[in-house]
């Protein structure tokens, strides 16, 4: 025993297996011992003293230990892993003397602990050669398999391909079987795709297939079964090779027909896809029931994806097509589509709709689809007025304030409606409507949602909490905890706001982190942004909303909107705040300093009412509010350039000059001193004086927009100002989504003036189309609405176009756009105004002549009756030459009774 000792402490771990196998059982029993202290000692030496003992200490140890179990400990033991060159032989070479079926126990228990590398995954093979019993298939030596396989295709410099290093290793068809059980692939179970490639892993799966060394049925069902189930987009992606390489036949492929179906509606975008496809097929061979594409289609039709939700349209039309008897039973579901974010997608719904509307004869079909219809946008509502005129319920979306509908009042409704909105957000991909059981959509959900957790946390907390708890398992946040990002002010969303109140009613926010967290939604520096101090107030009343709902200090929230917008209305307020005064509850200063920002204000007669009945409420909160409303100022002042007295358009706006020598139209905003004198202090970013600041951020997108406009609902002016960067952008340099809240805005109930049409002259140049999209609906929403200045819109777009802010094709596809929906005489309004300042110039911009072809249009449509002449245009037209601008400048002149100076 000493002379093993002396061997292991002097680093000769050669010589450790003859003297292991030279102890008895009891010697070995006694070596173990001094080799445990040995290693309880070596934990404090330095590292290369520790190096030398390391690996003969490791073999001496598992050849001392006599129970399996132990020995696999030992040899696993993360102290003891750290050498240069394999000590595996050396240990099978003390363990040579042990019983075939110890040796068999040993290879079974190392074969489960933590990932196996090559190396180990080599030791047990041989393990379990010598012991004569089949190699364990766990998931941990399979990582070892796929480590082993990768470093195989490597002979000197010579690459073999995976395919053959497999059927070179007698344990792959096993363990290639086991990669069809596991939870998740190991990590070597990479790839990139390449058609009819053999040299990755699906491919060299697919040839011990045809090898027959795999049972090619068995592993159909499990790749469909693995599409089914989810999980990492990787894995996904290899059980899809698998499958497709393999080829389903037709009756497997009928045989799981509502797992198609399935993954359509649920899978990442090329499994979506590849069962797309197999639907195509069963359709072909008319296994495809009208039902079950229904089904299907009505989830399909509400992916991100366009390229999916395109091939769902052909699929449906060429159903029909062949069918038409069908539509009562398609045409709902291809309605699904009208609530799709890209424009193009509407309009393909919408004409497939239109075309077999006729043969729709069922009862309720018209009315169901005219119902959808109305969530289409201001320009398809000539179309959709068409369509549905005699039954259409609902003028179309953006034209009137729609009422909030009132807190779920049960607790299932509420959980349902929680869940689907954090799920949503966490898995990042769209609900289709049927799954969200019409919950409401935007701003007016989340407000909904967040006010029935404040009442049911007061009248059923037991209840609530685990119902949610039930409902969100496995959620991130609820397994491990808020993170970071969803308390920071740069990337919060609404359902983070929600996630955070559920949060503190399961009992995961310390009060330590609460307090750490809620000092993050207050906003300071001169370098914040717009973005994160509105964020800022959604989170700070979200942590309020919290404090309340876990102490349960309120019956209800002061600030739950009264219309989509965000708008609330004043007597409502005053309601509230009476029943608070009997229930003696006090008012949260954020939910309070929101009801303010969010109450409809006026001097008419409704406006002194409400103030008056405020007033006589006796509290602190309603002689605010009476103040409030009295005061009709907005909260944030826009501000013009103090040259804006003298009449030069120009002037409209605020030049900031760049490091490049660009100069580019802003606004600022004036202080209000009552926000930071009474608000709290995550609104006082809100009251502060705003300079004229182009700086791009990062930190948010569309999704985390919804929540902006229903903040200010009262003030698009302000709103507009700060927001005018993102805009610049779209334009200037391309920045995508980021009109994304402009139809929001237009919609809410404050005045509008020149921020808002400046914001909207920057939207109509925005470098994408569906950027430009958005604008042309917020352009139709105020005309609509009789709130749109068509000339001052005019003359902003010359500005922009004259410092280069945007081009002019962009506007004239823009607005172009906005003619086709029927709205001539708004286009040419603002065309009127912005072309002189274009002909003036003495280049010819690019796109001129689209403009004045659009210009023209309008005219012949609508007439020019009313409309100024349009300087420049004669001028223009008698050019010589017959280039795109002289023949359209000529056309819209032939339409001027007077012609144009």
């Amino acid at each position: 025993m000493n002379e093993l000792l002396t061997a292991v402490r002097d680093g000769r771990h050669h010589e450790v297996p003859p003297l292991v196998l030279a102890l008895d059982r009891p010697g070995r029993r006694a070596a173990l011992a001094e080799l445990k202290e040995l290693r309880k000692e070596a934990r404090g030496w330095d590292w290369r003293r520790r190096d030398r003992i390391r690996k003969g200490l490791l073999v001496a140890g598992a050849g001392c230990h006599t129970g399996a179990a132990a020995c696999a400990a030992w040899i696993g033991g993360r102290d003891l892993r750290d050498w240069g060159r394999s000590p595996y032989p050396l240990i099978l070479a003390s363990l040579k003397d042990r019983d075939p079926a110890w040796l068999g126990d040993l290879a079974r228990r190392f074969a489960v602990r933590a990932a196996l590398s090559d190396t180990e995954y080599t030791f047990v093979c041989e393990l379990a050669r010598t012991a004569g019993v089949p190699l364990p298939a766990a998931d941990n030596l399979v990582v070892g398999w796929t480590e082993l396989a990768a470093a195989g295709r490597w002979h000197g410099r010579t690459r073999r391909s995976l395919a053959d290093v497999l059927r070179d290793d007698p344990h792959s068809p096993v363990l290639a079987a086991r990669l069809f059980e596991m939870p998740e692939l190991p990590p070597q179970v990479d790839f990139h795709d390449v058609a009819e490639s053999r040299d990755h892993w699906p491919g060299a799966v697919c040839a011990l297939v045809d090898d027959g060394l795999l049972d090619r049925a068995h592993l159909v069902e499990r790749c469909v079964t693995r599409l089914m189930r989810g999980g990492r987009s990787v894995d996904q992606r290899f059980f899809l090779a698998v499958l497709v390489r393999l080829g389903a036949t037709d009756e497997e492929e009928e045989r799981h027909l509502r797992d198609w179906t399935a993954m359509a509606a649920d899978g990442i975008a090329p499994v979506a896809s590849h069962a797309q496809q197999v639907l195509v097929r069963l359709d072909e061979r008319g296994v495809l029931t009208v039902r079950a594409l229904a089904e299907a289609s009505g989830a399909v039709l509400f992916r991100s994806e366009k390229k999916l939700v395109r091939a769902q349209l052909t699929l449906l039309g060429k159903v029909l097509r062949r069918d038409p008897s069908t539509a009562d039973d398609l045409l709902v579901a291809v309605a699904e589509a009208f609530g799709h974010e890209a424009i193009d997608v509407q309009e393909r719904a919408l004409k497939l709709v239109a075309r077999y509307l006729p043969r729709a004869t069922g009862p309720g079909t018209r009315e169901r689809l005219a119902s959808a219809a109305a969530q289409l946008g201001p320009m398809h509502r000539e179309t959709v007025a068409a369509l549905f005129g005699d039954v259409l319920e609902h003028e179309p979306a953006g034209a009137t304030p729609r009422r909030q509908e009132p807190a779920p009042e049960t607790v299932a409704e509420l959980v349902e409606e929680v869940a689907a909105r954090v799920k949503a957000h966490a898995s990042e991909r769209w609900i289709p409507s049927s799954a969200l059981l019409d919950v409401p959509a935007g701003i007016t959900g989340f407000e909904r949602a967040l006010d029935g957790l404040v009442r049911l946390a007061g009248t059923d907390r037991e209840e609530l909490t685990e119902a949610l708890r039930e409902a969100l398992a496995g959620v991130h946040f609820v397994e491990h905890g808020l993170s970071p990002y969803m308390v920071d002010p740069r990337a919060v969303s609404t359902s983070h706001g929600l996630s955070v109140v559920v949060a503190s009613l399961l009992g995961l926010v310390s009060e330590r982190d609460r307090v750490a967290w809620r000092a993050k939604a207050v906003v300071t520096g001169s370098d914040a942004c717009a973005h994160a101090a509105l964020n800022g107030v959604l989170l700070d009343r979200a942590w309020e909303a919290a404090e309340a709902a876990a102490e349960r200090r309120v019956p209800f929230l002061l600030a739950t909107p009264t219309w989509h917008t965000g708008a609330l209305e004043a007597a409502e307020l005053v309601e509230r705040l009476r029943i608070y005064g009997e229930s003696g509850a006090a008012p949260g200063p954020a939910d309070f300093a929101q009801a303010l920002l969010r109450v409809r204000r006026g001097g008419g007669p409704e406006g002194a009412e409400a103030a008056a009945a405020a007033e006589a409420l006796g509290t602190a909160e309603g002689d605010r509010l009476a103040a409030w409303i009295r005061a009709d100022e907005p909260v944030a002042p826009v501000l013009r350039h103090p040259a804006s007295t003298v009449s030069r358009p120009e002037a409209a706006g605020w030049w900031q000059r760049t490091t490049t020598g660009e100069r580019r139209v802003l606004l600022a905003t004036r202080e209000r001193s009552v926000i930071l004198r009474e608000f709290p202090k995550a609104f006082h970013w809100l009251g502060r004086a705003q300079p004229p600041r182009a700086r791009e951020c990062y930190h948010w997108g569309p999704e985390r927009s919804s929540h902006w406009t229903a903040t200010l609902p009262e003030d698009p002016e302000a709103l507009a100002a700060w927001l005018l960067p993102d805009l610049l952008f779209a334009a200037d340099e391309g920045q995508r989504g980021a009109v994304g809240f402009l139809p929001a805005l237009v919609e809410s109930t404050g005045e509008t003036g020149g921020a808002t049409h400046l914001a909207l002259a920057y939207a109509l140049g925005a470098r994408h189309a569906e950027d430009r999209t958005a604008a042309v609906d917020a352009l139709l929403v105020l005309a609509a609405r009789d709130r749109l200045d068509g000339a001052l819109l005019g003359r902003e777009l010359a500005i922009l176009v004259d410092r280069d802010l945007v081009k002019v094709n962009r506007a004239a596809d823009a607005l172009g756009t906005a003619a086709d929906t029927g709205a001539h005489r708004t286009v040419l309004t603002v065309l009127a105004a912005m072309l002189p300042r274009l002909l003036a110039y003495e280049k010819t911009p690019r796109g001129l002549g689209d403009l004045l072809s659009v210009a023209a249009g309008c005219a012949e449509r609508c007439g020019t009756r009313e409309i100024e002449p349009i300087t420049g245009l004669a001028r223009t037209a008698a050019r010589k030459g017959s280039s795109q601008t002289v023949r359209q400048a000529a056309r819209l002149l032939a339409v001027f009774p007077d012609g144009s100076a």
